[in-house]
């Protein structure tokens, strides 16, 4: 393993921890704008984790360390697969051969331990939304090794940093096809793993529709600002990935490619808060189905890339 940070990419690395609570606000604005609301401010998001960072945490009697360690420990696991994946035009912090495969098992040791933490209150709510939450994981999964599968493919790379870079334009030009339909893919599992509309609505506070939300109702205070950093972060992190994916950029200049990759970001934002204005939140039961039908699309764009 070997690291790929260089002092001068240091302040771009850092800027996605903490641009990362920017993205939920953007989308809120958009869907906003298209209702003719003025919505929230901008920064309204790292407004309510100031709040929560100064309030007190109230556990249960019911709870063990578990419940206490879930949202530090779940934040971890984001933070970890962050490194390991490139923006900006740049390397990640960390990169080596297979690098994706970890990446993909911090993702889903992130959701275990959001839905151990649930389980341990007792709570029969909580453990119905995270019956759900476990459920549609063990569709996107699969989708999201297929995607990156198909990625590996195409460009000839093992690691997130090669997949991403300079080797992807070329790739376009060779396997589009695959590329595309490895795009849809990813799109939806972005959706889906971030609790978004039509999968999930982050919104809502109805008891038979809560998937993601039902799990974190008994944190509270720093425990509830890790939880909501570490969804924003998630959010950056797969937008990041189908940035990379379908604006690979290299002209050899870090702030232009550092543009694009931010102008991609902002668009991406805004195609989401378009995508939840336009659509209602699917049935549970055809939310399989969707999910199903996006690893369809990266198992057939990664036949394509062997043919």
């Amino acid at each position: 393993m070997g690291t790929l940070v260089r002092p001068e990419l240091l302040l771009l690395h850092a800027l996605s921890l903490a641009a990362a609570p920017l993205l939920p606000g953007l989308i809120v604005r958009t869907k906003a704008l298209i209702a003719g609301r003025t919505g929230p401010p901008l920064l309204q998001g790292y407004s309510d984790l100031w709040k929560l960072m100064g309030k007190g945490a109230v556990y249960s009697d019911v709870t063990s360390w578990l419940f206490r360690a879930g949202p530090v420990a779940g934040l971890a696991s984001v933070v970890t697969a962050w490194c390991l994946l490139p923006s900006w035009g740049v390397s990640a912090p960390l990169s080596f051969a297979g690098d994706l495969v970890l990446f993909v098992c911090l993702l889903g040791l992130s959701r275990f331990l959001t839905v151990l933490a649930a389980l341990d209150t007792g709570s029969s709510f909580e453990g119905m939304g995270a019956s759900r939450e476990i459920t549609f994981s063990a569709l996107t999964e699969p989708a999201l090794f297929l995607a990156l599968a198909t990625l590996a493919r195409a460009t000839g790379a093992t690691s997130l940093s090669g997949m991403l870079g300079g080797r992807m334009t070329h790739a376009w030009g060779a396997a589009g096809s695959s590329l595309a339909l490895t795009a849809v893919c990813l799109f939806v599992v972005l959706l889906a793993e971030n609790a978004r509309i039509p999968v999930d609505d982050p919104a809502t506070h109805l008891e038979l529709t809560m998937i993601h939300e039902v799990m974190v109702l008994d944190h509270g205070g720093p425990d509830l600002a890790f939880i909501q950093y570490g969804a924003a972060l998630k959010l950056w992190v797969f937008q990041a990935l189908l940035v990379g994916l379908t604006l690979p950029v290299r002209t050899g200049g870090l702030l232009a490619d550092a543009a694009a990759f931010l102008m991609g970001m902002i668009i991406l934002s805004m195609v989401i808060g378009v995508v939840e204005s336009i659509m209602a939140r699917l049935q549970l039961s055809r939310v399989p189905q969707l999910l199903i039908g996006a690893g369809a699309l990266a198992a057939f764009g990664l036949i394509l890339t062997v043919r």
